[in-house]
């Protein structure tokens, strides 16, 4: 078992250089994910895959997202110790595990009930406290709003007015890959007051679409 952990130890420490080399420059970004076993994350299966920059699948036609898009994302939303997030799309847990060990008050929404009690009792068993429910990502968590930043780990055709306008004034963010099946653009939305909103369109991405429905129980 020592000596498995040391080589996930290892590849965790290659797989960050690898990130840094991708053009990742966010130190924290990059040493919450240095911390973070994502293997802990993964199917046992899968493990030895588990940091190579690749997305692999957790069950339900879902995927836990490639190490760089995690990066990439959570480097656009640029979350500050203390800040409240509102993650959408909650899957294995792991993007809510950066999030936290960045020092995030996290909130995630997962429309499975598998996933979403799955990646509780995981965080919870590693030691960090997200609040999660099932529900309809594309709604957010009225109850909890206004967040800090606002992470969207699934594409939408659209994007989901409640998710702008749960935004806080000024200076919410909103990271949402926008576009249709063949791929997406990673979107930035800043509030800047109460209907206005500054966009900027960023790199293509492919993800798992964003199903706004009533939450599904499986």
């Amino acid at each position: 078992m020592l000596g498995t952990e040391r080589i996930f130890t290892r590849r965790r420490a290659a797989l960050v250089a690898d990130l840094r080399a991708k053009g990742i420059r966010n130190d924290r970004v990059l040493e919450a994910i240095g911390h973070i076993a994502r293997e802990k994350f993964i199917e046992p299966g899968l493990r030895d895959h588990a940091y190579e920059d690749k997305a692999l699948p957790i069950g339900l036609k879902q995927t836990i997202s490639q190490p760089f898009t995690v990066a990439y994302q959570t480097e656009l939303l640029d979350p500050k110790v203390g800040e409240t997030v509102l993650e959408v799309g909650t899957g294995s847990g792991y993007q809510a595990a950066v999030l936290c060990e960045m020092g995030a008050r996290v909130y995630s929404v997962e429309r499975h009930y598998a996933l979403s009690v799955r990646s509780q009792k995981l965080l919870h068993s590693l030691g960090y406290r997200a609040f999660l429910r099932v529900g309809d990502g594309a709604a957010g968590w009225e109850n909890c709003a206004p967040f800090d930043g606002i992470l969207v780990t699934c594409a939408a055709v659209e994007i989901p007015h409640a998710l702008l306008h749960q935004l806080k004034v000024p200076g919410g963010r909103l990271i949402i890959p926008v576009g249709d099946r063949s791929g997406q653009t990673m979107t930035r939305w800043e509030r800047t007051g109460l209907d206005q909103f500054e966009k900027s369109e960023l790199g293509l991405f492919r993800f798992v679409p964003l199903v706004s429905e009533r939450a599904v129980r499986q």
